[in-house]
C-alpha cells in the first residue's frame, strides 16, 4: 500500500472526471438509477483519491517534488481541478448548489495556483533544453481544468441572486484562457511529434485529452450561451456559440485519428493492452464528447449534434465499465494481495 501511494500518478483524478461526466450524461438522458450508481463511484473515488493524495503530500514529499519537476507528469495535477468541478456539476443536478459552489471555490483556487506553479516547475524552471521533447497529451489537461471552471461557474450562475456577474465573468474568462491554452498546447505537442523520435510506447492514452479538451470547451461554451444576460455574456455570446460549433467539428474529426493511432500502437506494433491509470484519460474524452454534443444540440438547436452525443454516451459507458473492472482487478492483484 505504501508503495502504491508513493507511486500514485498525479493524473488519477481522471477517474473522477470520467465517472462524473458519464453520470451527467445519463442523468440528462433520464437514466436516473444508472446515473446515481456511476455518481456513487465518482464520489467514492474522489474521497479515496483525496485521502491518498494528502497522504502522499505528507509522507512522500520527494516523490511529489519529482512529479512537479517532470513535464511528462506534472500537468496531471490539473485532473484534481477538473475532477472536483465535474463532481460539483453533477451534484448541482441534484440541487446541491451550495456544495457545487464550495467545490468550485476549491477547484478555482487550485487552478490559479497550479496554473502558475506547474508551468514554472515543469517547463520554464528546468535547466534541460529543449523541454518540448517531453511534451505529451497530459499538457491538454491544463485546458480541461480551465474549461471545467467555466462549466461549474455557468452551472450555478442562474441559481444565486448575488454574485451572478462575477460568476459570468469567471466563466467567460476561464473559457477564453482555455481556448488560448489549447492553441499553445497543440503547437508544443505538435512540435514534439514532428521534431523528435516517436514510437508506439510513447503514444499513451492521455493523447485522447486533445479531443476531450475540445469537447469540454464546447460544453463550457454551450453553458455560457444558456446563461442569463450579463455584460461579459452579452458581449461574447454569439462569438462563443459560433466557436463552440467549430470546436465540436474539430473534436469529431480527431476521433478517427485517435482510434487509428490506438490501432497502430496495439495491433500493428504489438504494444500490450493492459490496465494503467492513464486509461481514464480515454474514458473522460469519450464521455465529455457525448455530453458536449447533447448540450450543444439543445443550446444551438442542432438535433444531429445531439443525436451523435446520445449515441456516443453508450460507447463511453461501455468503455467506462471495462476500464473500471480492469482497475478493480488490478488493485486486487497488485495492492491488496501484494
Amino acid at each position: 500500500m505504501r508503495q502504491s501511494v508513493e507511486g500514485l500518478t498525479p493524473g488519477y483524478f481522471a477517474l473522477v472526471m470520467a465517472s462524473g461526466i458519464i453520470s451527467v450524461g445519463l442523468q440528462l438522458q433520464g437514466f436516473r438509477t444508472l446515473s446515481l450508481a456511476v455518481l456513487a463511484v465518482c464520489g467514492g473515488a474522489f474521497v479515496i483519491l483525496l485521502v491518498l493524495t494528502v497522504w502522499r503530500f505528507v509522507a512522500y514529499r520527494g516523490a511529489v517534488h519529482d512529479d512537479f519537476m517532470d513535464p511528462r507528469r506534472a500537468f496531471g495535477f490539473f485532473t484534481f481541478v477538473a475532477g472536483t468541478n465535474v463532481l460539483g456539476v453533477r451534484l448541482a443536478m441534484e440541487g446541491l448548489h451550495l456544495v457545487t459552489a464550495v467545490l468550485l471555490a476549491l477547484a478555482g483556487l487550485a487552478w490559479l495556483v497550479l496554473g502558475y506553479v506547474v508551468p514554472w516547475t515543469a517547463v520554464l524552471g528546468r535547466d534541460e533544453r529543449p523541454v518540448v521533447v517531453s511534451a505529451n497529451g497530459t499538457w491538454f489537461i491544463w485546458v480541461v481544468a480551465s474549461q471545467s471552471v467555466a462549466v461549474a461557474a455557468a452551472t450555478i450562475e442562474p441559481v444565486f441572486d448575488t454574485g451572478r456577474r462575477e460568476l459570468a465573468l469567471l466563466a467567460v474568462t476561464s473559457w477564453s484562457v482555455g481556448v488560448f491554452l489549447y492553441a499553445a498546447a497543440g503547437i508544443l505537442v505538435s512540435l514534439r511529434l514532428m521534431l523528435y523520435p516517436f514510437g508506439p510506447e510513447e503514444l499513451t492514452p492521455p493523447y485522447w485529452v486533445s479531443m476531450g479538451a475540445l469537447a469540454i470547451t464546447v460544453l463550457a461554451g454551450a453553458r455560457i450561451v444558456e446563461m442569463a444576460d450579463a455584460p461579459m455574456v452579452a458581449a461574447t455570446r454569439d462569438l462563443i456559440a459560433g466557436l463552440s460549433v467549430v470546436f465540436w467539428a474539430f473534436a469529431t474529426w480527431l476521433i478517427p485519428v485517435l482510434v487509428a493511432a490506438g490501432w497502430w500502437r496495439h495491433v500493428a506494433r504489438g504494444v500490450p493492452l493492459r490496465y494503467e491509470a492513464t486509461l481514464w484519460s480515454i474514458i473522460f474524452p469519450l464521455g465529455m464528447y457525448a455530453v458536449a454534443g447533447i448540450y450543444l444540440g439543445r443550446a444551438d438547436d442542432l438535433p444531429l449534434v445531439g443525436l451523435v452525443g446520445r449515441v456516443e454516451l453508450w460507447v463511453a459507458l461501455a468503455a467506462w465499465t471495462l476500464v473500471l473492472v480492469a482497475m478493480l482487478r488490478h488493485v486486487v492483484r497488485t495492492t491488496l494481495r501484494g
